[in-house]
Order: C-alpha cells, then structure tokens, then sequence
C-alpha cells in the first residue's frame, strides 16, 4: 500500500504526443513516448519520506526529469535494516499509476547472484563440487553432440566465474539467437534455457576454459541445468524454496514475456523508442510484437536474466550476506567462495598484479584498502528494464530499479546514476547514524 503520495515537477512545453499501437494476442498496447509523457505531466513519488534523505529524494526525482525514465524504485539497508524504500514515476504510464516501493520489476542479469547463491548451497552440502565438469550433469543426448573436446574442461567454477570459454564478443550469445537454435534442432517456439544449452553444446568454445574472463549469461543457463539434475527440482522451485524461502521472500519470480501475462504489482517495460520484431513467443510466433514484450526471448533468460523482483527484496537478499556466521542461506565458507578473487587473468593482470576489482561467483567484486573492507554489485539490463544491487562492507546495502533501460541518448540509466547514488546514500546513511 503506498503510505504517501507526492508530486515534482517535471519538463514542460511538449504538446505532440506518440502512439504505438501493437496487436498482442488480441490485446491492444499503446505506449506513449516516453518524452511525451515526462514533458506533459508530474511524476509521483510514493513511500514514506525519510528524515535526512532529502537529498535521495531529489537526485532520484531530477535523475528520471533529466533522462525521461518512466519508473524506478529505490531501496536501502543499513545493517540488516530496510531504512528506505520510495518509487518514482510512473508503472503504467497510459493510466498513470505510480511506482510503488514494493514494486516488481525484471532485474535482468541481477538473476545471476540468486543461481550462484543456489549452487554454492549444493557445494556445501556436498552435493557437488566446484570443479566437477558440467558435461557429467547435463543431458547425455547433448553430450554426445560435442564437437569441441575442451567441452569436458569446463567446470562449475568456470560458469560462476565467467571463465568458461564463452565470449560473446566473438561468437555472440546464443541466448540471442532463438530462430536458429529452432531450426538447427528442429523444435518449435518457445524456445527455452534447455533448448538453449542443447545448441550451444554443439558449437565450439571460443577460448579454453579458465583461460581469462570473458561475460557469460550461457555459463548461467548451464548452472540452471546443473542444479535441476543435481536436485531434481525445477530451477525456479528450487531457487524459491532454498535461496528466498529463508529470507522469508515471497515476491521474487521468474518473469513472463507478454505483457497480458504480467504479474500483480509488476510494472510495464518501456524504451526510449519503440522497436518491433517477429514475435518468438507463443501464441503470437511470427506476429509483430514490441521487442520488450515478445520478440525478445525473454523467458529463455531465466537462471541467468529472468527473474522479477523489487528493490526491497533485492537489499534483503543482499543484506543476508553481512554477517557471514549468521547468515540463513550461505554458510561462512560458501560466502567467502563467492567474493574470492579468482586464479589466473581472471584475477590478475599479465604482470601479477591483482587486479582492481574482479567478477567472483555471481557477483562483480572490489577490494579497497584492506582486505575487510570491500564492496561487490551486479548490474542488469536487457530492453525495457535496469537494475543494480550494491553490497557495501560496511552493511550498507543498496538497490535501484528502473522500468526502461536507457535514457534517449541510449546510455545505461544503472551507469549514470551509480557514482552520485552510491555517493548521495553513503552521505544520508552516515548522517543518520551520528
């Protein structure tokens, strides 16, 4: 429920507005431009205002006046407590409903801290070790079609670190390519993160494995399976049950591509400019679909991009992890795998220098200057949606979603926006705890 309800300001003088209009299943979207809509009226703020956070209200607001963002929502956490939670803008813009605070939003690659945390639970519980190879959990059929023996390297550190052998700067991603995983192993639409796996495991890996780092949402996809054949569960019930079940999070969910099938509190997607494509999502295969709501693959993201989640449950789960012997879904050592820095130019640069920061399992890590004294985050973002998650070591914890991607000049809102939020909330939280 929304405890208060405010308005700012936003850009006048705008009198021309846009439609688009997209038959969906029978359902008839019309998105006003983004422009439109900032310049033309006032964007709300809900939530309690806090004392002291004046100044996060106002960079929040101004932020999504300056970069025309419908929607975005603002958590914080200051040891194991939620100390503000508010939502900016708009959810649904056409019948100008407010972002609320608890708001679900897809968080996009922010999924890869949830399957991390999964899977190192299953390493603790001995049910699988960091260096087992994936070809021995996944479908033998699939294995069988290898066609690339550094295929057997691969292990389960490898996926969580992005060491695989994967680089999607010279292959491309796989998870892209929905209409050719289709013909190549002749199936039809949906195609899924299974599917995806299938045809990847044909291809040839890009450099060997544990080799360097190099981006993997594949290596994810791989983990999903992984876990679904180690615990014979489904993926989604699985993560549910072990990683939110304990946190007492009731909201996270893996997310659904068309907008008729949006979930209760979640918001609409939108981008600076509308883009179309072929639909690859049942039942409008083949149909002209807005790239966010059907011509995107989005429900083939899944362990590594498909979850919907709110800013709240986003600093819960990233608080969990302040104090490593009470934390209730990782043990102490399961905790310190997940920030280690890994071996080789994954870790280290060519001179054996560590280098400033590094991706660990699930999470991008910087070390400052000592080694308890650190901060890990992981941004996502795919058409229609940006997040960030920031763990601070000093139990400051953080998380900022928005419901588009990029501000018309087409550069990442979670980009803009994180030196000055994560400058603005130290200073608030500091000023509060005095």
């Amino acid at each position: 429920m929304r405890e208060s309800l405010m308005t700012i300001p936003t850009m006048p003088n705008l009198t021309r507005r846009l439609f688009l209009t997209s038959a969906v299943g029978g359902v008839v979207i019309r998105c006003r431009s983004l422009r439109a809509h900032q310049e033309a009226s006032m964007a709300p703020i809900s939530g309690e205002a806090v004392p002291g956070f004046e100044a996060i209200d106002g960079l929040m607001a101004s932020f999504i006046a300056k970069h025309r963002v419908p929607g975005a929502a603002l958590a914080v956490c200051n040891n194991g407590m939620v100390v503000y939670s508010r939502g900016f803008g708009y959810a649904d813009i056409d019948n100008k409903i407010p972002v609320e605070p608890e708001a679900l939003f897809r968080v996009a690659s922010l999924s890869k801290p949830f399957t991390s945390v999964a899977i190192l639970q299953l390493i603790e519980e001995g049910k699988l070790s960091m260096d087992d190879h994936v070809v021995d959990y996944l479908n033998k059929d699939d294995t069988a079609k290898i066609t690339d023996p550094r295929w057997s390297q691969v292990t389960v550190r490898h996926c969580l670190q992005h060491t695989g052998g994967w680089d999607r700067a010279k292959s491309s991603d796989p998870v892209t390519r929905p209409a050719e995983i289709a013909k190549v192993l002749g199936i039809s639409f949906p195609v899924g993160p299974g599917d995806v796996v299938s045809y990847a495991i044909r291809q040839p890996l890009d450099f060997d494995p544990g080799e360097r780092y190099a981006y993997s949402n594949l290596g994810y996809l791989v983990l999903g399976r992984i876990m679904e054949s180690v615990t014979k569960k489904d993926y989604e019930q699985y993560v549910k049950e072990r990683v939110f079940g304990p946190l007492g999070l009731t909201g996270p969910r893996l997310g659904k591509a068309l907008i008729e099938n949006r979930f209760p509190g979640e918001v609409k997607y939108y981008l600076p400019k509308p883009v179309t494509g072929s639909s690859v999502t049942p039942p409008i295969v083949g149909q002209s679909a807005p790239l966010q709501y059907g011509a995107e693959n989005f429900e083939a993201f899944e362990a590594h991009g498909g979850w919907i989640t709110s800013a709240i449950d986003l600093v819960k789960f990233s608080s969990a992890f302040d104090d490593p012997g009470q934390c209730p879904i990782l043990g102490s050592r399961g905790i310190e795998e997940m920030w280690k820095r890994p071996t080789g130019l994954a870790g280290y640069q060519e001179g054996g220098e560590p280098r400033p920061f590094y991706y660990g399992c699930g999470w991008s890590v910087r070390p400052a200057d000592r080694p308890e004294k650190w901060t890990a985050r992981h941004a996502g973002r795919i058409a229609g949606t940006g997040s960030m998650v920031v763990h601070g070591w000093n139990g400051l914890n953080w998380a900022v979603v928005f419901n588009t991607d990029v501000n018309p000049g087409k550069k990442s809102l979670t980009d803009l926006i994180s030196d000055p939020l994560a400058a603005a909330i130290d200073e608030c939280v500091t000023k509060m705890s005095r």
